[in-house]
């Protein structure tokens, strides 16, 4: 004997795991710079309807409501909160966060062109400006060999001063990707999110300007991840999965009965 009740309760308790595990992962990635936190979406599964709204009731009446029994939720999707994170000072020269919204750009393997907030670059063996992975920032730099500082502006103009010059060289422009719909940009992993068809693709410019963020030299942006609002939200969820499982042995007691 199946019952309708405890299949419903059973998509609460998968819709709960999905939205802990979401929460867990926000945690787990409290001190990780640049990152934007996900917040779980749920939507209704297909009703079904065994009476009509405005039905015949009669053959001069109609229903005022009808009814319809729902089966149960699931998981629509995860949105990311691209609220500004806190900015930290590092007074490291090639780390940079911006101040707004907008992407980083860096070169990945196989050529793929990944985007990402965390502005925690270095210098190559040759010279050239990369992530901590080694993978280019877009479009490529080279720091002159003898550089005895870097200059980066809040448009992103780059500038070297070299030992025995006394005036500095710009040797380039980080540019900054701005995208249409910037929660429709795929997560990779290691900070970085891809173009998709959902995002649109990328409008790339000079920082600061067209709604882009400033560049700031020396430091970096912090997770957007509120401890606090996190473990209410756990909390939350482990007396909604709670409520999902005593509904489970609720109804297998009405079963044992009905047997």
């Amino acid at each position: 004997m199946t019952s309708a009740a405890m299949h419903i309760a059973r998509t609460g308790l998968d819709a709960q795991n999905e939205r802990m595990r979401v929460i867990s992962n926000n945690l787990a990635n409290v001190n990780t710079t640049g990152f934007k936190r996900d917040r779980a979406s749920f939507e209704t599964l297909a009703y079904q309807t065994v009476t009509a709204n405005g039905a015949p009731s009669t053959a001069e009446t109609k229903y005022a409501t009808g009814l319809n029994l729902g089966t149960g939720v699931r998981v629509q999707g995860t949105a990311r909160i691209d609220t500004q994170g806190s900015l930290q000072t590092t007074g490291n020269s090639l780390d940079l966060a911006l101040d707004g919204s907008g992407y980083f750009q860096v070169q990945m393997p196989g050529g793929q062109i990944g985007y990402t907030r965390a502005g925690n670059f270095t210098r190559s063996p040759e010279g050239l400006l990369v992530t901590s992975e080694g993978y280019q920032v877009q479009p490529g730099i080279t720091v002159p060999e003898g550089t005895t500082s870097i200059t980066i502006g809040t448009d992103g103009t780059v500038s070297a001063t070299v030992q025995g010059q006394t005036a500095p060289t710009e040797i380039g422009q980080i540019q900054i990707a701005s995208f249409p719909n910037a929660a429709g940009l795929q997560p990779l992993g290691q900070n970085f999110l891809t173009e998709t068809a959902a995002s649109g693709a990328p409008n790339i410019g000079v920082a600061g300007q067209d709604g882009r963020g400033s560049i700031r030299q020396g430091m970096l942006e912090g997770s957007n991840v509120n401890v606090v609002e996190e473990l209410v939200d756990m909390i939350e969820t482990q007396r909604a999965y709670e409520v999902n499982s005593k509904m489970i042995s609720a109804t297998d007691q009405m079963l044992q009965y009905a047997n």
